[in-house]
């Protein structure tokens, strides 16, 4: 089986994933992930958890990853101090851990074959090391344990607003003990802000790579799409905006002037196209793209994965998501991957595969499968 960090070409960055213990999920366990894995599920069953235990796994628990999740889902209390800019909210820990009243550890990795990364909290004083503490004599710091494979560090977590000290925010994880993270690029359903596209385009300016932002705009605009290039320098705060060389305009015009649905495809290929060798997880894929789209969409995707060696998982509501990727795959008969349902028994998730002739099946018949 692969190895689940530091894929080489042709390798996937997880073939199988095991959850225990991780927000919603008290225990799930999939058997198998492919090059392109679509989630599907009714809503609350634990679709969007999955992506973000694949994104705690992807860094190793690294501080800021865990605490920009918390935030975006509004887990954050707001310090009450306004004036000091240095002053942080605290997210609680507790969001962190499976509410089942048991034992408070998370455990997110391969099912066999590969590390397992593992957060719960110092409960025994005698393993706290001496340079840590003085974080723990403060009440409003609990500590947490975060190991990867063989290799342990520590994480001072914050109960209640405080200071930006360099030790919460910045310490790096030993990588000879705990390995080398592999790349994530995590998408949500809105369109990318101007100041992502314009960091993510930066990286492969002037590279083989911005085909792919092309190609992804023609899908929408067909061969009218000649150029695309980034404009303003940002300096100053000025916002720096992508604009698109169109053969029917005289003058270039703003990508985000050609709608939400041009925007996010531009985006998910830019996300793609810095995935080399990583992971791309996409909220609600199906937002913005057109259900007449929806099969080349996919064979974009799937095509891009295989050539950039990029592992894709995404979650939809969609039924035409669905019936595009099923004819997508079909197609792209090289790119491992099919559909999982994630459903729930009795409070516990679990997830029912389909492979791409059970969902062409399912399509031709009409048979639901989200």
């Amino acid at each position: 089986m692969a190895k689940p960090i530091a894929a080489g070409h042709g390798q996937q960055a997880l073939a199988s994933l095991s959850i225990t213990g991780f927000r919603g999920i008290g225990q799930l366990q999939i058997p198998r992930l492919g090059r392109v894995t679509l989630l599907a599920g009714r809503n609350g069953v634990g679709k969007t958890t999955v992506l973000e235990a694949l994104r705690v796994y992807s860094t190793h628990g690294r501080y800021d990853t865990l605490r920009d999740m918390l935030a975006q889902r509004e887990e954050l209390t707001i310090p009450t101090d306004n004036d000091d800019p240095a002053l942080f909210g605290a997210v609680s820990v507790d969001r962190l851990f499976h509410q089942n009243g048991g034992d408070r550890a998370i455990r997110i990795g391969p099912i066999d074959g590969g590390p397992t990364l593992e957060i719960k909290p110092v409960d025994d004083p005698s393993e706290i090391p001496d340079w840590l503490r003085w974080h723990t004599d403060a009440q409003d710091i609990e500590l947490l344990s975060v190991a990867f494979g063989n290799g342990r560090d520590y994480l001072p977590w914050p109960r209640s607003p405080f200071r930006q000290y360099q030790t919460f925010r910045n310490r790096p994880l030993d990588e000879d003990e705990l390995g080398r993270q592999f790349h994530c690029e995590s998408l949500g359903p809105a369109p990318l802000a101007s100041d992502r596209i314009a960091r993510l385009w930066d990286k492969i300016v002037l590279t083989d790579d911005e085909a792919l932002a092309l190609d992804a705009l023609r899908l929408v605009f067909g061969a009218q799409v000649e150029r695309t290039a980034l404009v303003g320098d940002g300096i100053g705060g000025a916002r720096q905006r992508m604009v698109v060389r169109l053969s029917n305009h005289q003058r270039p015009v703003p990508l985000r002037s050609l709608g939400d649905g041009a925007t996010r495809m531009f985006g998910i290929a830019l996300a793609l196209a810095n995935c080399r060798d990583g992971l791309l997880l996409i909220d609600e894929v199906e937002a913005g793209v057109h259900y007449s789209l929806q099969s080349e969409f996919w064979k974009m995707v799937m095509s891009a994965a295989e050539t950039h060696n990029t592992q894709v998982v995404a979650t939809t509501h969609s039924k035409d998501c669905i019936n595009g990727f099923a004819a997508a795959a079909l197609g792209c008969p090289d790119v491992s991957g099919g559909l999982l349902r994630i459903d729930r028994h009795n409070g516990e998730a679990y997830a029912v595969e389909y492979s791409k002739e059970e969902l062409k099946t399912a399509a031709e018949q009409n048979i639901e499968v989200r």
